[in-house]
């Protein structure tokens, strides 16, 4: 009977431990799923997230469209401290009759926060929504694969960006493409309204004085077709036009470094700057976003 009482104890004391060991071997598998990517900066603030410059020294590379195909070459802006591992990357498109130049303002500012950042220029400047998209994902393969920054990129963190047309061909390289972990919409313009297939985490940005892409007609309804996950955003300009994205501005800076940092890089550090909704912020005449994430 003894026996039979001790083999029972050991048997349920087995079993028990079984159970933990699995628990806990579970648990580490959790760890390691949610495992961000490197941390690239120092703890940020509202004041690190405004300023001009990032933490981060940048230097820049002219690319040549006699030497690429499928985009019109553009500059790389790129972090020269590679000490704290790979770097997200994020290529940006100008708008219908823009180049790259109305677009350069974001390369040293948000390379200096951690990025590889890509402005390009397309094949033509009247070329359409849907050949951006295409050409944004031929620059990014570029980067990934035969440029001279390809070995401090993780190829599996990319993002884009574009304003106006290059907005909308955003849009439409995150429908195309769910691998990509962000995009950035600058008073996008398309006539496709609905984009409820995109995977991708989305913060649109309009602007309340619109005329050529009046945000009840394009943002508006681009994020509203938008699913709730993994994570979107709209935010609203107050009193900007349809090119406020084409100059230096710190209320998009802001917004575009935490949005890229937090799906980019897994950066929950930047939440604090997404979620809750702004208050009293008199350059923002709208706010929405499926906060928390």
């Amino acid at each position: 009977m003894e026996l039979k009482r001790s083999t029972g104890s050991l048997t349920r004391l087995l079993v028990a431990s079984a159970a933990v060991f699995v628990l806990l071997a579970g648990n580490a598998t959790l760890a390691q799923a949610v495992e961000p990517a490197d941390v690239h900066g120092p703890d940020p603030t509202e004041e690190s997230v405004t300023a001009p410059r990032g933490p981060f020294e940048v230097d820049e590379e002219s690319v040549s469209r006699l030497s690429v195909s499928g985009f019109g070459g553009g500059t790389i802006y790129y972090p020269t401290d590679t000490t704290d591992g790979l770097f997200s990357a994020v290529t940006i498109s100008p708008g219908f009759t823009g180049t790259q130049e109305t677009m350069a303002w974001y390369g040293p500012r948000l390379a200096s926060q951690g990025f590889v950042v890509f402005t390009i220029d397309t094949i033509t400047t009247t070329d359409q929504p849907d050949s951006r998209a295409r050409q944004l994902q031929a620059s990014l393969d570029y980067l990934v694969n035969d440029s001279s920054v390809k070995d401090i990129i993780d190829p599996a963190r990319l993002g884009v960006m574009g304003h106006s047309m290059g907005g909308g061909g955003s849009l439409k390289a995150a429908l195309d493409n769910p691998a990509l972990k962000a995009a950035i919409p600058l008073t996008p313009w398309h006539t496709t309204k609905d984009f409820s297939g995109v995977q991708t985490p989305t913060l649109i940005i309009g602007a309340q004085n619109d005329t050529v892409a009046p945000v009840s007609q394009h943002a508006k309804p681009f994020y509203e077709s938008l699913p709730d996950e993994p994570g979107k955003a709209y935010l609203e300009l107050a009193g900007a036009g349809h090119l406020a994205p084409n100059t230096d501005n710190t209320t998009i800076a802001k917004f575009s470094i935490s949005w890229l940092k937090r799906f980019l890089d897994d950066d929950t550090r930047y939440d604090q700057f997404l979620c809750p909704p702004p208050e009293n912020d008199d350059s923002i005449s709208d706010y929405q976003s499926t906060c928390p994430y």
